[in-house]
């Protein structure tokens, strides 16, 4: 598996990975209820995903694996990780731990001592066994629950 910066002829396929992966590993949030899957894709085109690859400063991240996007994350250089998913034909297999380590090591690159992000209720635990640590109540996010987690970054 390669981790790689995405690029501009990514965008199809990753977003692709991004809607499966919400619409299939995500079930424990959405419960199949279509007005929050609806919320939750409405930024999840080729569209968007081109214009996220392509913003300046993005560290928009794909792990590949033969010719397919196996996974997708992203963090912004304030330390915060705003995407990480994994495509269903790929889970389990240690995409998203490839994906944060690379992430975690770019953030230090840019002297953050602190990554932080919101976690889905599927994907807390992963987190917790990674060293993430709830940072408070669980808040509303459109018509689920989004976790608060933080973990420092050693230098």
């Amino acid at each position: 598996m390669e981790i790689r910066l995405a690029e501009a002829g990514d965008a199809e396929q990753a977003c692709t990975v991004l809607r499966r992966s919400i619409r299939d590993l995500c079930i424990e949030d959405h419960r199949n209820d279509e007005a929050s899957l609806r919320d939750w894709l409405a930024n999840k085109t080729p569209a968007q995903v081109l214009a996220w690859i392509t913003l300046p400063g993005s560290h928009l991240l794909v792990a590949v694996e033969g010719e397919a996007i196996a996974g997708v994350a992203s963090a912004a250089a304030n330390g915060e990780i705003l995407l990480n998913y994994v495509s269903p034909d790929f889970r389990f297999c240690g995409v998203s731990k490839a994906l944060v380590s690379a992430l975690e090591t770019h953030l230090r690159a840019l002297g953050c001592r602190r990554a932080f992000l919101s976690s889905t209720l599927t994907a807390h635990s992963f987190y917790r066994g990674l060293g993430y640590r709830d940072t408070g109540p669980a808040e509303a996010w459109r018509t689920m629950k989004a976790q608060p987690m933080e973990k420092p970054l050693a230098e």
